[in-house]
């Protein structure tokens, strides 16, 4: 069933008390339950569905969709782990199972994990697969230092917070690097540091060079313009100004001086405000 695991426009063959039989592709046939009808709905009308395998494992349509399709990557939360599996909230009625063969670690409840939809050819019904290294390449050359991608952060480590790019490249973000809040899940732009020679990304929050420091300077005029002072000086403790500003102080007084020097600031002994005209 080519259907299965994927979004679908399928037409109306029949109705029954239970719901409305969809046409697949191979001749087959694909419940779609009455809970899914609006009851305007007549045979030959098409319906957009997503098709995966109930909990009897029987091939069932559903127009909801879930968090990833056949083949692709999502970050999900772990609902139970059981002796056998791990069942993942993945946004359908019937959670993603996780076979334990097919964890990269022992997972635990209420965690969340880079999930990546397979077919079990042997049951044929959808798995969810966290062994995600086996589906991940070199990046290509033309990941450059200083271009913009897209990324998806799933999992914070000792060295740093893991990315995928693309659905198939492996990045990751220095932890000395961060300077404000990431969540597992999230998905930002970033910034290439280095191609590596193993084909995985370097990366960083932001963009080098004087665009790096007119970011974090936009930041200290919103909150200036906002409570028309702020109590951070070259004398403050990093940490707090990490808390309050989520940079470092290098980045904090690079940031100050590009706005003292264009006159939109004023220095005192505890703290800036603006500038007065």
């Amino acid at each position: 069933m080519k259907e299965l695991g994927l979004i679908s426009t399928l037409p109306i063959n029949r109705f029954t008390d239970f719901g409305a039989y969809l046409a697949l592709s191979d001749g087959g046939e694909v419940l779609l339950p009455q809970g899914y009808l609006n009851g305007d709905e007549k045979e030959g009308d098409e319906k957009e569905v997503f098709v995966y395998t109930d909990s009897e494992d029987r091939p069932v349509a559903v127009t909801d969709r879930p968090k990833a399709l056949l083949d692709e990557f999502a970050v999900l939360e772990a609902k139970e782990v059981t002796s056998f599996g791990a069942f993942m909230d993945w946004g359908l009625l019937k959670d993603l199972f996780v076979p334990n063969s097919e964890m990269a670690k022992p997972m635990t409840a209420g965690q969340k994990y880079l999930i990546r939809v397979c077919v079990d050819y042997r049951t044929n019904r959808l798995i969810g697969v966290s062994k995600y290294r086996e589906f991940m390449y070199p990046a290509p050359k033309d990941y450059e230092p200083g271009n913009a991608c897209e990324g998806l952060i799933f999992e914070k480590t000792e060295l740093g917070y893991k990315v995928l790019l693309e659905d198939r490249y492996e990045g990751l973000i220095y932890a000395n690097e961060v300077f404000q809040p990431l969540e597992i899940g999230e998905k930002r732009t970033l910034y290439v540091k280095k191609r590596r020679d193993d084909g995985k990304i370097d990366l960083q929050l932001l963009p080098k060079g004087r665009e790096k420091y007119e970011e974090g300077a936009e930041k200290i005029l919103e909150i200036l313009n906002e409570k028309g002072f702020l109590p951070l000086h070259d004398k403050s403790d990093p940490e707090e100004i990490k808390r309050v500003l989520g940079m470092s102080k290098k980045h904090f007084k690079q940031c100050v001086g590009q706005l003292y020097k264009a006159r939109e600031i004023t220095i005192q002994e505890n703290g800036i405000s603006l500038a007065q005209d």
